[in-house]
């Protein structure tokens, strides 16, 4: 599945190294627009290109890698129709999340959308990274409400690589994800 990226910063570029592993097409974006991205581009290589917010929206997959205070800007106007939307953010100050997880603060931006979270607990650098590791592959936690949407995104990391592991809906697995959670910063590796 096409795979399209709002914020083309480290972690922007990391869904796509991770999404090229997994063989799919990527569309880059950032509010600069597509000229901006064009070096960056030749770096990441082939099967990546850069493209406006509105195209990148139009993947089957789009993936929200901007800083958390940019994300109701990033995703503003934007049209959903059951697309799969990744957050990949993190809160770093969750006293403006008034109880919610962070997740369910994008959902309600993204009407229409199926949101899983994933993504967001290993650094950029790690999550680039092949993750094949110690005769193992790294784990990846993800949650979300829709079946069908954690599947196809399960797919994506297991095909990047990963080892996914669903930790349930958005409200529970989305608070044991977010900066805070027990699973924020835990990268481990399952072992074959």
């Amino acid at each position: 599945m096409d795979v399209g990226i709002i914020g083309a910063g480290r972690l922007g570029q990391a869904m796509a190294r991770t999404a090229l592993r997994a063989g799919s097409q990527v569309v880059l974006s950032n509010s600069r627009g597509p000229e901006s991205l064009a070096a960056l581009v030749s770096t990441l290589g082939e099967g990546v290109s850069a493209g406006t917010v509105d195209e990148a929206a139009g993947a089957g997959i789009v993936v929200i890698a901007v800083p958390w205070p940019s994300v109701p800007e990033a995703v503003q106007g934007l049209h959903w129709d059951g697309r799969i939307v990744v957050d990949a953010t993190n809160d770093f100050d969750p006293s403006d999340l008034n109880g919610s997880t962070s997740s369910q603060v994008l959902a309600d931006l993204v009407p229409g959308a199926r949101v899983v979270k994933a993504a967001n607990t290993l650094g950029a650098a790690v999550l680039a990274s092949d993750p094949h590791e110690a005769g193992g592959r790294r784990v990846i936690f993800l949650s979300g409400d829709d079946a069908e949407a954690k599947s196809e995104v399960s797919a994506l990391f297991e095909d990047a690589g990963f080892v996914a592991i669903d930790l349930g809906g958005l409200v529970s697995g989305g608070a044991m994800q977010q900066l805070g959670g027990p699973l924020s910063g835990v990268n481990l590796i399952k072992l074959q």
